[in-house]
């Protein structure tokens, strides 16, 4: 009689334990679906978007374009796609004119369920084209008054960027010089193009990173 006290102790510690196991939750994306995306600045071009739903535990959390990139077994960035409503204060509220617009990045954490907004500084959800590798994301980005263009790598976790590097200046229309990064192992480095084939090349260490000399210093010193 007297282990009754005991056992009846441990199978409440047995239960307690349990019920402090945090529950897992479902992540899951739903099928994809073509939209159109106003651009430009009277926004009368419109293109062909593909985007598609985020769950966490079948309630839909947002919509989101391209493919997602798995910085761990537990962590992934995607890029969020949404609506804005175009309805004038003067048109009629209802039916609204929403507009499909590209925007930043997300940040999925498959344990907690919990997704946030990544802050990219300089990212230009137009204009900029992302590529990520490890924990690291790659992007040209524009000024806020959308004239020059920066070599910009961003890292998780970290609120200022580990390389910011003016590329020069956008076109007439505001286009960026920019033909996008690309990434390389064995070292880390990330190589920047523009669209008059100048190659900036940067060494990518920790939270550090070193330029390399271009392909166009390297032919010089080799006269």
């Amino acid at each position: 009689m007297a282990r009754a006290p005991v056992l009846i102790l441990v199978s409440f510690v047995f239960i307690g334990q349990c019920s402090a196991v945090p529950n897992p939750h479902v992540v899951a994306f739903g099928k994809w679906i073509s939209v159109k995306c106003m651009v430009g600045v009277d926004e009368n071009t419109a293109l062909d978007l593909r985007v598609r739903a985020i769950y966490v535990d079948t309630r839909l959390k947002e919509f989101t374009v391209g493919l997602p990139h798995e910085v761990t077994d537990r962590l992934f960035v995607v890029q969020r796609a949404f609506r804005l409503n175009d309805t004038l204060p003067a048109e009629p509220a209802s039916p609204a004119h929403w507009h499909w617009q590209r925007g930043g990045w997300l940040l999925v954490d498959r344990m907690s369920g919990h997704i946030s907004q990544l802050n990219l500084p300089e990212f230009d959800a137009l204009y900029s084209v992302t590529n990520w590798y490890r924990d690291y994301g790659a992007y040209c980005g524009i000024s806020d008054d959308g004239k020059k263009v920066y070599a910009m790598v961003a890292q998780l976790g970290r609120r200022k960027p580990i390389l910011k590097k003016s590329l020069g200046d956008t076109d007439a229309d505001g286009d960026p010089d920019c033909a996008g990064p690309s990434w390389q192992r064995k070292p880390t480095r990330v190589t920047f193009s523009t669209k008059q084939e100048a190659r900036f090349t940067y060494l990518v260490h920790g939270h550090a990173v070193d330029a390399l000399p271009s392909e166009h210093e390297e032919d010089s010193g080799t006269e």
